[in-house]
């Protein structure tokens, strides 16, 4: 496919799984924090598969919209906006009821010397959401972060293990993972806690980085060598359909591929493709942020996208001019600091 409109549109289809579980939820889906990297895709893919499935909810995406476009782009195909900072106590108690929601919001990139409003955003406000949403279904975002370095031979860090975040950022998520804990059980809430280890896109994450260090040349830094990803379209479907998963106390679910994926063997696969030969520095330290994501995949099935064709379609979408979106994720970062 030849047109990048084109193979968007194809790969960002949603799956009959999802069709199917979305005429199974009932009451219409809010998306606090829709303006982030996940959010209008997973907005849209919301509206697409209700409407396929002719289960007539409503979806309805709150940000504070600096970025007048997207929400224009939102709302283009039926996904209802407003307008809201939710830090703000009278916007956030102003927010229509939902039956369904699905809690995105939280501060990630520049925590250092901002380590107050991270906090703010990652720990006290998910205790104000949960207190308006009490009676609501909530899919709660969380982080791979919050898990402890892992040999890489591991196979992953299970839902079992004990966190042990490393900087504050980390040591936020947590904070906001234990507040949603509380308040599921305190108001008998039913939430499942969406611990997520990396999504990847067209125009963001772990392959577009090394996909752009390969063609441009860059030293590719290999101490943190091995990582999780799951393609963005996959885990959107994943964070809608648990909505059916909501439990009390909070259901914790890793979400991430199946592979724990070598950074020198994916930047040699697109070396291979753009013909250019990968420039590596360091050798692996031995340890990553790696999640053991069996429970998702038991629950959910494999991702439908696999890791030989995300690195196709980034090379293809990068080969013909795609937009990308300048929001490194800092996989290699091993002190926390973010």
């Amino acid at each position: 496919m030849n047109n990048l409109a084109q193979l968007e549109q194809e790969i960002l289809k949603p799956s009959a799984a999802l069709v199917e579980d979305v005429s199974r939820i009932k009451g219409d889906i809010l998306l606090l924090g829709v303006g982030g990297k996940m959010g209008p895709s997973m907005a849209r893919a919301a509206r697409q598969a209700i409407d396929i499935a002719g289960s007539g909810q409503r979806v309805i995406g709150v940000s504070r919209f600096s970025d007048a476009a997207s929400r224009s782009a939102l709302e283009a195909v039926g996904v209802e906006t407003i307008a809201a900072d939710l830090l703000n106590d009278a916007a956030l108690n102003a927010l229509p009821d939902a039956p369904n929601v699905i809690y995105l919001a939280g501060h990630k990139f520049g925590t250092t010397g901002k380590e107050a409003f991270t906090w703010a955003m990652n720990a006290y406000l998910p205790g104000r959401v949960a207190e308006k949403y009490r009676n609501s279904n909530i899919v709660a975002f969380s982080s791979g972060n919050v898990l402890p370095f892992v040999p890489v031979t591991s196979g992953g860090v299970s839902e079992e293990s004990s966190p042990e975040p490393i900087g504050e950022y980390a040591q936020s998520c947590l904070g906001r993972e234990r507040i949603f804990e509380y308040f599921s059980q305190k108001n008998n809430t039913p939430m499942l806690i969406y611990r997520l280890n990396y999504a990847v896109d067209f125009r963001y994450g772990v392959l577009v980085e090394l996909a752009k260090s390969v063609l441009s040349g860059k030293e590719i830094d290999l101490r943190t060598e091995n990582v999780n990803v799951i393609w963005q379209g996959d885990a959107n479907e994943i964070a809608i359909r648990s909505l059916l998963h909501c439990a009390s106390p909070a259901k914790i679910l890793n979400v991430t591929g199946p592979e724990i994926l070598s950074t020198r063997w994916a930047a040699n696969q697109f070396g291979l493709i753009f013909g250019k030969e990968p420039k590596f520095v360091n050798e692996s330290a031995g340890t990553a942020l790696l999640n053991n994501a069996s429970e998702c995949h038991r629950i959910f099935g494999y991702p439908k996208v696999t890791i030989r064709e995300i690195i196709e379609l980034t090379a293809t979408w990068m080969q013909q001019g795609g937009e990308a979106l300048n929001k490194p994720t800092h996989f290699q970062e091993r002190t926390g600091k973010f």
